[in-house]
């Protein structure tokens, strides 16, 4: 099965910029995309320094969507949004005060990879972070998604009003470019070895392997692409009880294992209980004391959303929609007229029998 793998690298335009990101990319094109990626043949999509978020998105979804391994390399800067203090990839048009609109949440990556298989997805990463972000990640790992093999490094700022150069990506890009991909560990660690010099033991290294083989998320996977969906959901009904009675309802552990269950139901076919489900994980969320702002509430809705759209019994969409019209009312997320689209659609659907 062919690979895939998605090249990005961005930094802002002018004087924010930390890192020369795109400087990486010829070094990269070099590399023969099955070596990128580890598989004998890859498809290459390349972002060099994107203007918008829902651009980078956009690739990062059809990429996600993929079937085969998917290969995320990263070269770039961090910085937080003003409002929740979350990390955002920084695009070329990001200022400190803008991020949360012209930045790219970090969270947007682990809610678009995490419906991929177990095992079959890689991020290498070569990050800079201004000093608000600094502080932060000395204390608080960057989540890149449970399953996901991780690795890479976060450098501080730069000590001096200078544009460092991705020196651990374009070691990678040296490395893969004799044609031949090593144990991903292995390549990792040649690369460090190879900056050891300059980093002088300051950068955070991001060093995560993939799922053991006794992950369940591995099982419920193979459930799924083998057409087993009541096997699936059954196993990961049976881990979400067992949290529920260790942790509690409205735990991180039984909220993930719902979340699960809802994108199981979407791999069923079964719209109305995905978007049913989400929305309940949503509540949860909002009851336990989490804003309406938070990217796990935000998240929540926006899936209940789609998932609504594609709810083909009326009935059901009316009793769902009333729902999330509530719910769209304190969620208006961040995308524009939301909630204006669900009651349009919900007029739509009283005239319907």
């Amino acid at each position: 099965m062919p690979g895939t793998v998605l090249l990005l690298a961005a930094s802002p335009v002018g004087k924010g910029r930390l890192v020369d990101a795109a400087s990486v990319l010829p070094v990269l094109a070099a590399v023969p995309p099955g070596v990128l990626a580890g598989t004998d043949t890859a498809n290459v999509v390349e972002l060099a320094d994107p203007l918008e978020p829902q651009a980078v998105l956009t690739r990062l979804r059809a990429a996600a969507a993929a079937p085969g391994p998917l290969t995320v390399y990263v070269t770039g800067q961090l910085q937080l949004d003003r409002r929740q203090r979350l990390p955002h990839l920084a695009l070329a048009r990001t200022t400190a005060s803008t991020a949360r609109y012209t930045a790219f949440p970090w969270h947007w990556f682990r809610d678009e990879l995490r419906l991929r298989p177990a095992g079959a997805t890689t991020l290498m990463l070569d990050l800079h972070a201004d000093a608000e972000t600094w502080e932060l990640l000395r204390g608080t790992p960057l989540d890149a998604g449970r399953g996901n093999a991780v690795h890479g490094r976060i450098a501080p700022p730069p000590s001096r009003r200078a544009v460092a150069a991705p020196a651990y990506m374009k070691a990678v890009a040296t490395i893969l470019r004799s044609g031949f991909r090593p144990p991903l560990e292995q390549l990792h660690q040649q690369a460090l070895s190879r900056i050891a010099p300059e980093s002088a033991g300051t950068d955070i290294v991001l060093s995560t392997p993939g799922p053991s083989a006794g992950d369940p998320h591995a099982a419920i996977t193979a459930a799924v692409q083998s057409g087993r969906h009541p096997e699936a959901d059954a196993l990961a009904a049976r881990h979400e009880q067992a949290a529920v009675a260790a942790h509690g309802p409205a735990s991180e552990e039984a909220l993930h294992w719902a979340e699960v269950r809802a994108d199981l139901a979407m791999f069923a076919g079964d719209a109305g209980r995905s978007c049913h489900t989400w929305l309940t994980v949503a509540t949860v969320r909002l009851n336990a004391g989490q804003a309406p702002d938070a990217p796990a509430v935000e998240a929540a809705v926006d899936r209940a959303h789609h998932q609504w759209g594609q709810v083909r019994d009326t009935a059901r969409a009316r009793e769902l929609g009333a729902a999330l019209a509530e719910l769209r009312g304190r969620v208006p997320g961040r995308r524009e007229g939301a909630l204006d689209h669900v009651q349009r659609q919900l007029r739509q659907l009283q005239t319907q029998p």
